[in-house]
């Protein structure tokens, strides 16, 4: 397939429509209280998302990989994304997941709906178990430049991608793309972004996706 263009979709708030993924797995792992304070406080820019990512990374301590990928299989997503992915297909826009959820959440999440996982923290692994630790910090700079540097890996320049996501953690995303949906998202976002929309159905950003995928014509290579 040639690849015409890319669109970055975040993970958190945007694809999991009610809460994170790592609330999900917190749940499940027992410290979800814990998690949702601090990810409250770095929604308001009080913790940074490397203090965040340790308070959670220590509840993944004595699990192992298989039993994460279990929980995951039944993380609530948001309803039409199987639809926009072959509509991606179908026009040669590659849909890479670009997000600060854990490396193992992007990677799930590939394989469920055949994205491109591209990016995220990495939990620590000692003897095939995660053990608390932060293997790799991954911030919403990161976020940015692992996709500047996976469209330039498909020759891509940034005029040919677009973005489309609900936080804080995408704004340095959105400020390096043409085109930008805040979906569903909250205020900083939606400032960010040059387009928004609320919605319980991904297909209704078909129409936002067409408009893009015609200017990939006179977008430059």
């Amino acid at each position: 397939m040639t690849t015409r263009g890319i669109v970055f979709v975040d993970i958190d708030g945007t694809l999991v429509p009610s809460g994170s993924s790592s609330s999900f797995l917190a749940a499940r792992l027992g410290h979800q209280h814990d998690l949702d304070q601090a990810e409250a406080r770095y929604a308001s820019g009080e913790l940074s998302n490397q203090e965040v990512s340790e308070i959670d990374a220590r509840g993944w301590r004595g699990t192992t990989p298989a039993t994460i990928d279990r929980w995951l299989e039944d993380l609530p997503v948001i309803a039409g994304i199987d639809a926009v992915v072959a509509w991606c297909r179908e026009h040669d826009v590659e849909p890479v997941l670009a997000s600060l959820a854990w490396q193992p959440v992007s990677a799930a999440l590939a394989r469920r709906f055949g994205c491109t996982a591209n990016g995220g923290p990495r939990i620590g692994l000692t003897g095939g178990v995660y053990d608390g630790t932060v293997a790799e910090h991954f911030d919403e700079h990161d976020k940015r430049d692992r996709a500047l540097a996976l469209a330039a890996e498909r020759g891509l320049t940034p005029d040919r991608c677009c973005a489309v996501g609900d936080s804080r953690s995408d704004l340095p995303l959105f400020g390096t793309v043409p085109l930008s949906l805040a979906l569903n998202a909250g205020a900083a976002a939606r400032a960010g972004a040059t387009d928004a929309l609320d919605t319980d159905d991904l297909t209704t950003i078909l129409p936002w996706l067409t408009r893009w995928e015609r200017g990939l014509d006179s977008a430059g290579r």
